[in-house]
């Protein structure tokens, strides 16, 4: 099983990568692909370009042998679209990979604003993750009714139940909850203060000296 990570990683920091290390072990994953995003849809454009973004990541990861980079988004031109990517997953790993999609939680209730959004179910599984400030989803009545919908039909109790089939169940991981936000680390910067230990070192030390998030990006 592959996980994908997607987001804008502006910047990566060790929310990300605490995530991604215990979804290794607790789902099975054989490895993860960080995909940064290129111009985003739903969300306000990125502080840090899309080189800078993928250059962080490519640092953050670069002792872990599971973890990989992938520029696909940041290379598309126009805006990113995750089922884009998901296709082109399937069409090079083949039909019977398995797919796993990690989504935090803010995303994934907002699911249904994205594009072709249900064939998503057809091309992966979709891992949802705990993020700062939302409660987990125990309740579908949280849920809008269509995302309500498929994730009563979807969801899964056990995470050893993804590797069933190659598609389409929803599965709610527990992993550490660290209060860390990308936009917690640019305020921070651009207010002057530390970001030390909130973030890769060598993240830190090439945010420094590129001045990123101090108004020059």
């Amino acid at each position: 099983m592959v996980g994908i990570y997607g987001g804008t990683f502006d910047p990566i920091h060790y929310g990300h990568l605490r995530i991604a290390e215990e979804l290794l072990d607790s789902i099975g994953l054989n490895r993860i692909i960080f995909v940064p995003s290129g111009a985003p849809r739903l969300r306000a454009t990125p502080v840090a370009s899309r080189n800078h973004r993928a250059a962080m990541v490519r640092l953050a990861i670069q002792d872990n042998t599971m973890f990989s980079l992938d520029e696909r988004e940041i290379n598309r031109p126009g805006v990113s679209a995750t089922v884009e990517s998901l296709r082109e997953y399937k069409s090079e790993l083949g039909d019977g990979a398995i797919l796993c999609f990690i989504l935090g939680i803010d995303a994934f209730i907002k699911i249904n604003q994205w594009y072709c959004w249900q064939e998503l179910f057809g091309l992966c599984h979709i891992v949802i993750v705990a993020r700062p400030g939302y409660a987990a989803i125990n309740d579908d009545q949280n849920l809008p009714a269509d995302i309500r919908k498929e994730f009563i039909a979807r969801c899964v109790p056990d995470a050893g139940d993804l590797a069933l089939q190659s598609s389409g169940f929803i599965f709610t991981a527990q992993t550490s909850l660290l209060e860390i936000s990308a936009s917690q680390i640019r305020s921070l910067i651009k207010t002057g203060k530390s970001i030390r230990y909130l973030l890769p070192g060598n993240v830190s030390d090439y945010i420094q000296s590129n001045r990123l998030y101090a108004g020059e990006t």
